[in-house]
């Protein structure tokens, strides 16, 4: 094979190694379909869950016996890490210890249900009268791995944070990240599912995996080009020492 001809071959390969389409990289390509109700999955109270519970009354000094606090906090709740040690923590059987009231389950309640049954338990019980309670959980997390600009495990605050928000969390994925299977590996009640979902399109919009869930781990996946070049060379500036490389040796030959 002449030079000419072994030079155009490898170009050509390097342009189709390295390129993507537009439908590879596009979001939300239908975007015309999205539906126009927003659903929100709320955010239901699972096992190892910790729980920020607190409880009010018009009198402070009738709610303090069923409120957690550190002396040597001074009072102070307002830090992350003394949350969670001052917090209610989920037991495997979905129970929890609670000053005065002691054990119950709040397994697979939304924070509101988990309010109102703790403040049915205050009033039928004689101990509060008209109380207000807050239940927030102070540990949700989520983990992304892969093609993603900065994989990890991030914590959250709000009571639900969507797909697209989870990945904005790990700086998007990379231009190497397949986009049409994104897998999401949820447990819940001891049973795991893994789900796949394809960010060009947007019929997921209404799944149950619109909205994350705390431990959910998000898997992003390599392309095709990026799982070879993993495997032989590095990079496009790898492949194109290489291509010199071959090149040189063939001019060694023919001289």
């Amino acid at each position: 094979m002449r030079l000419p001809s072994l030079l155009k071959l490898l170009c050509a390969f390097v342009f189709i190694t390295s390129c993507a389409t537009k439908k590879e990289i596009l979001y939300f390509q239908d975007s015309g379909n999205i539906p126009e109700e927003v659903v929100r999955q709320m955010t239901q109270i699972q096992v190892n869950d910790i729980l920020n519970i607190t409880v009010k009354t018009i009198d402070p000094e009738a709610a303090a016996p069923y409120n957690r606090t550190d002396a040597a906090s001074g009072g102070n709740s307002n830090n992350t890490t003394m949350l969670k040690l001052q917090g209610y923590l989920v037991r495997p059987d979905g129970t929890i210890t609670f000053p005065i009231l002691g054990d119950f389950s709040v397994l697979n309640m939304t924070t509101k249900e988990a309010q109102e049954y703790i403040i049915k338990l205050l009033v039928d019980g004689g101990h509060l009268k008209k109380p207000t309670v807050i239940v927030r959980i102070v540990n949700a997390k989520f983990t992304v791995l892969g093609e993603v600009k900065k994989p990890g495990t991030y914590e959250y605050d709000e009571e639900t944070l969507t797909l697209p928000q989870a990945l904005g969390l790990a700086g998007d994925l990379s231009i190497n990240g397949v986009r049409e299977d994104i897998r999401i590996i949820r447990e819940v009640d001891g049973v795991r599912t893994v789900a796949q979902v394809d960010m060009t399109k947007t019929d997921w919009f209404t799944s149950p995996y619109y909205n994350i869930k705390q431990n959910d781990v998000i898997v992003v996946n390599q392309n095709g080009p990026a799982v070879k070049r993993a495997g032989y060379i590095p990079s496009i500036g790898g492949l194109m020492g290489a291509v010199s490389f071959i090149i040189t040796l063939i001019l060694l030959i023919q001289s």
